[in-house]
């Protein structure tokens, strides 16, 4: 039996409301085995049960190549899992009457709008924290820019649809975003003064920001990611300066078991009532079907359906209902899981990008607390992670195999640099630098390689191999360019 294994195997039976030593020891024996397979300099991982914390442990370090150590009071952004809380302000305020899940966007959100007529009229809240406006994700209208939240929904408020209105799951983070201005405009006030006020005050967050914190003596993880040749270096921090409903949000596993005892309780907190149980319950219940296909059935083998909640995904595991949700930003990964039936809750923080770590350890966990047969999730999910990373080269090497060589572009490159427009993303350049073109729009500077003709690639963020297709009239002349399903028309 692979060493990684004996612990759990050994204490698969042991169902004790407290965490025994031997219990701790095994723990400890899965993260450190599970850091070492993905090379992660430092995580941090809190555990409750029975509304108590069961285990709570730092490991490694906040920067690779320096000797502070990750404690439990290190702090990390924990991206994605902000929407969680965006969801519980919202509840909160259901609670007084001053906003419903099934509100219309703009009762609360005048400037709020869908480009698809039917769906415009009929979008409420509910939809957009449940990612079912059928809206594709467009993540550098989040990612690659620096306006405010209001211009970021406005400007999205372009997109095209690309599926039916409710018919399947599309994440939209900027909508989401929209949701959190309905809390701040429903308690005439912000979203970020709602959820300190009401959730991390009342919870003793104490080391918890909506955004990142600017405190002197905080402890800071480092980001970090591995680079081309697989060596893992840090690199610089992505800035979470502005309130957003969907990421901003900065915390501890100290503070977080709070949010997990929460989570799992009936709305009071110390004898203090902050939200119905009926409310609290609202976004862990499933609104939207998430295909189980592809990719999907190799993540979650223990899982037969799975759905989108509000902030939450929603699943079966080993035939009990688990609630959970990832976050991810540069060089960093956090993850939340809720099992309501054995009364468990997980947090996860770690300072690597990428990888599938943090899922591998919630659910080594999980078995051990449910007494489950155990399972090397790490070697499971890192076999899965390599497979993809190798089916994405030859992807990437196939697709360039297959281009035509001698198929130039129609124009001089310089023809092709100048201004350009979209309605959703708003003015770019398109510049010649050291003989290649490049995207310069916002904070994005994307080199463009060129493909074939009047086609070139682009590699930035979320962009793998996006391809860019410019329009070149009769005369010669770049009249525009399409990408991610956007024309980008030449500014006169």
């Amino acid at each position: 039996m692979r060493p990684l294994l004996f612990p759990l195997a050994l204490l698969a039976g042991l169902m004790l409301p407290a965490t025994t030593y031997a219990q701790k020891a095994a723990i400890d024996d899965v993260v450190r085995g599970t850091m070492k397979q993905w090379s992660i300099p430092g995580l941090a991982l809190v555990v409750v049960r029975q509304d108590k914390v069961v285990y709570r442990e730092g490991f490694g370090v906040r920067t690779l190549g320096k000797t502070d150590r990750v404690t439990p009071d290190t702090v990390f952004p924990i991206a994605s899992c902000t929407k969680s809380f965006t969801t519980l302000a919202m509840g909160m305020l259901v609670d007084e009457g001053k906003l419903d899940w099934d509100d219309p966007v703009r009762k609360h959100v005048p400037y709020f709008h869908l480009r698809d007529p039917l769906a415009d009229a009929a979008v409420t809240l509910r939809d957009l924290v449940a990612h079912r406006t059928g809206v594709n994700a467009h993540d550098l209208l989040w990612y690659g820019v620096d306006w405010p939240l209001e211009k970021r929904i406005r400007q999205a408020c372009n997109l095209n649809p690309a599926m039916r209105f409710r018919s399947s799951f599309r994440y939209q983070v900027v909508y989401f975003g929209a949701a959190g201005v309905a809390v701040g405009t429903a308690s005439k006030g912000t979203w970020e003064r709602f959820v300190q006020d009401r959730i991390l005050g009342p919870l003793e967050m104490k080391a918890s920001r909506c955004t990142f914190p600017t405190e002197k003596d905080v402890e800071l993880a480092s980001p970090h990611r591995m680079d081309g040749d697989g060596k893992v270096v840090v690199i610089p921090r992505y800035p979470l300066t502005e309130p957003d409903p969907a990421g901003s949000i900065h915390s501890t596993v100290r503070d977080l078991a709070s949010y997990l005892r929460f989570q799992l309780g009936d709305g009071t907190w110390k004898g203090k009532r902050l939200i119905s149980a009926e409310s609290l319950a609202e976004p862990h219940t499933p609104q939207v079907v998430l295909r189980r296909q592809g990719a999907a059935i190799a993540l979650n083998p223990e899982t037969l359906f799975l759905h989108y909640g509000m902030g939450w995904i929603v699943q079966d595991y080993r035939g009990k209902l688990l609630i959970m949700h990832g976050g991810s930003i540069d060089g960093f990964r956090a993850h939340l899981t809720l099992v309501p039936e054995a009364k468990l809750g997980i947090a996860l923080l770690n300072n690597l990008d990428g990888g599938l770590a943090n899922v591998a350890i919630s659910n080594s966990i999980v078995d051990l607390f449910l007494g489950a047969p155990p399972r090397d999730w790490s070697s499971y999910f890192h076999a899965i992670y390599e497979d993809g990373e190798r089916e994405d080269r030859v992807r990437a090497r196939e697709l360039r195999q297959k281009r035509d060589k001698n198929k130039p572009p129609t124009a001089p490159l310089k023809a092709y640099a100048g201004a350009y427009h979209d309605a959703a993303y708003g003015d770019c350049k398109i510049e010649l630098a050291d003989g290649r073109l490049v995207w310069v729009w916002e904070r994005v500077r994307a080199p463009l390689e060129h493909f074939e003709g009047d086609v070139f690639l682009a590699n930035y963020g979320p962009l793998v191999d996006t391809a860019f297709v410019f329009r070149v009239e009769p005369g010669g002349a770049v009249a525009s360019f399409r990408t991610m399903d956007r024309v980008f028309k030449r500014s006169p």
